[in-house]
């Protein structure tokens, strides 16, 4: 892809995103929301590749399908109250429409079949963006309207993202497809507790993108995109499939490291709501997703694969230091300790 037009298409993106999340009006939300759908497709389907090109046309019809029923939802409410305010979302019907078109934005089940096939289809780079930063304008309006969504609906969707999420994952060999149904699990325990305290998801939701951003760009440097590869990658780099070893850990959720963070913050918020059974529930539920973890951070770093490859094994190369993998592995890691300052600011 021409440097030129792959720099067009991510400010592209970028404006999307900043009309998106700074808009008032239901319009200009549509409006920055269309602008990303079509900003990213040049980057799903660059490769040319039949399966790219399949990823870019599910992820066009889905998301078309989600903008039109949050034009849907913002219509009738302005139709039923005169109001074009994303705040001032108030009607019933709309509220209901406009949950489950965020919900095929975010890929949250029941609408989440696209998700693991798209990223599956598109480069890590593109993953890595379409796991991050295209999550964050339809996350926005959630915390937008949260007062006024319906609390039953969203714990529903949460409660099966995190339990299909986990149960999808163990049976998975492509890296991919692993971290897309984590990314449904982790929308999952954003989403139970969006009503309840908006601020927590939003923290949620930035600690989940700088692990998975630590995840991807690592993976994007060992060139590994399916297990069989990983268990041989530490022999190039040691170091930093140990430091994935551990960011995957924090992915899953385990103390003492950044991971663990959100979930206890988001498990003590919903004991507070008096909700202690969902948070069993949902806790539980990360179990499943604690299996595929394990098995990803053992393969990275632990074991040998049982028999022999296909492929020549790539010994210990010297590759320039990346600073930028470096910095995001360490806040991946060492946030904890800073938690009285987050539960301040929350």
């Amino acid at each position: 892809m021409n440097p030129h037009a792959k720099l067009i298409s991510f400010l592209i993106l970028l404006l999307g995103t900043t009309i998106t999340i700074s808009s008032n009006h239901w319009m200009m939300a549509w409006t920055g929301l269309e602008i990303n759908t079509l900003a990213i497709i040049p980057l799903i389907s660059k490769s040319h590749h039949p399966r790219a090109i399949e990823a870019s046309i599910k992820y066009f019809l889905v998301q078309a399908a989600a903008s039109a029923l949050v034009l849907f939802a913002s219509m009738t409410n302005a139709w039923s109250t005169g109001q074009w305010d994303i705040s001032q979302l108030t009607h019933p019907t709309a509220c209901l429409l406009l949950t489950t078109a965020i919900a095929m934005k975010l890929g949250l089940v029941p609408f989440h079949f696209w998700f693991p096939e798209v990223l599956q289809g598109s480069p890590l780079t593109t993953a890595l963006l379409l796991s991050t930063m295209m999550k964050f304008p339809p996350i926005t309006l959630f915390f937008l309207t949260s007062h006024s969504l319906n609390s039953t609906l969203l714990a529903t969707l949460a409660i099966a993202s995190a339990a299909l999420g986990g149960w999808m994952g163990l049976n998975q060999t492509q890296i991919r497809k692993i971290l897309a149904f984590s990314s449904i699990s982790h929308l999952g325990w954003m989403t139970i507790i969006i009503i309840y305290n908006p601020k927590l998801t939003l923290m949620t939701f930035y600690l989940y993108s700088l692990m998975t951003a630590t995840v991807f760009l690592t993976l994007n440097t060992i060139k590994t995109t399916k297990m069989s590869t990983m268990m041989t990658s530490w022999t190039k780099t040691p170091m930093l499939n140990a430091t994935l070893m551990l960011t995957l850990l924090s992915l899953a959720g385990l103390p003492p490291l950044t991971g663990f963070l959100p979930k206890w913050l988001i498990i003590q918020e919903l004991t507070k709501q008096e909700m202690t059974t969902t948070a069993t529930i949902i806790t539980m539920l990360s179990l499943l997703g604690l299996f595929f973890y394990l098995r990803l951070a053992y393969y990275s770093t632990i074991t040998l694969p049982p028999n022999t490859t296909n492929h020549m094994k790539q010994w210990h190369i010297n590759k320039p230091t990346n600073v930028l993998i470096a910095m995001l592995a360490s806040l991946s890691l060492l946030l904890l300790p800073l938690s009285p300052m987050v539960l301040t600011t929350i």
